[in-house]
């Protein structure tokens, strides 16, 4: 099974790490490693337990597969960046021909940067489905997240209609402690990284963070997660 190709190779965990020295360090980091089977089932039980609706599959491919079937045709979409959702191939597959109105595409084409960011604020948020992806899942079943605009937790803690959650296996930590070491001194300087090549700034900073630790009590199939076994984005 063949899945589009992510053209952004600069800025995955393995392109940054090579070329940005501020990471280099960050290479071997257990944070960066799939997790095992057993972690992957606990954080799927507990996720479960919580509200959550839960799907692993064993590869990028497979994701691709998945998330695909999971979008209703003829729902407007929208994505967080999440070099996840690079990686399996899916940031490459709706720039073309999909069965979504694909709201970030609209989006970018505005040139004026006061009308986009206002594009963002609306109809960027209130999309019928938002993709993203989450810094850490944890093994008592939260998701935790964050970004420096707001415009990534805003959608997903109520303004989309659905969000589905796409993580690696290298994102499930053990709790809430853990999920935020994981966010600071894993992430955000992989992050800032990106920002460094994506916008020439030096740094990114967390200036909104987010645990979900149930589904609303007034939509709780909201939110879907789809654990991958491998080891994808940071």
């Amino acid at each position: 099974m063949s899945i589009p190709e992510n053209t952004n190779l600069a800025e995955t965990f393995a392109g940054l790490t090579k070329t940005d020295e501020k990471v280099t360090s960050l290479t071997n980091s257990h944070f960066a490693k799939a997790a095992s089977a057993e972690r992957v089932n606990a954080a799927k039980a507990a996720l479960e337990k919580n509200g959550f609706k839960v799907h692993v599959v064993n590869t990028r491919a497979d994701a691709f597969e998945a998330l695909k079937n999971l979008i209703p045709a003829g729902v407007s979409i929208n994505n967080a960046h999440s070099t996840t959702l690079e990686e399996i191939g899916f940031i490459s597959y709706i720039k073309g021909e999909t069965p979504w109105k694909n709201i970030h595409g609209s989006i970018v084409k505005e040139a004026d940067a006061a009308k986009q960011a206002d594009l963002r604020r609306t109809l960027g948020s209130t999309v019928d489905y938002y993709l993203t992806s989450v810094a850490a899942v944890t093994e008592t079943g939260h998701l935790a997240h964050g970004d420096l605009s707001g415009s990534k937790v805003g959608p997903v803690s109520f303004a989309a209609g659905n969000v589905i959650v796409v993580a690696g296996s290298n994102k499930i930590v053990k709790d809430e402690f853990e999920a935020w070491k994981r966010m600071e001194e894993f992430a955000l300087p992989l992050e800032s990284a990106r920002v460094r090549i994506a916008y020439g700034l030096p740094a990114s900073s967390i200036t909104h963070y987010e645990v979900l630790r149930t589904p609303s009590p007034f939509n709780a199939n909201r939110i879907q997660v789809l654990l991958i076994n491998e080891a994808l984005g940071y």
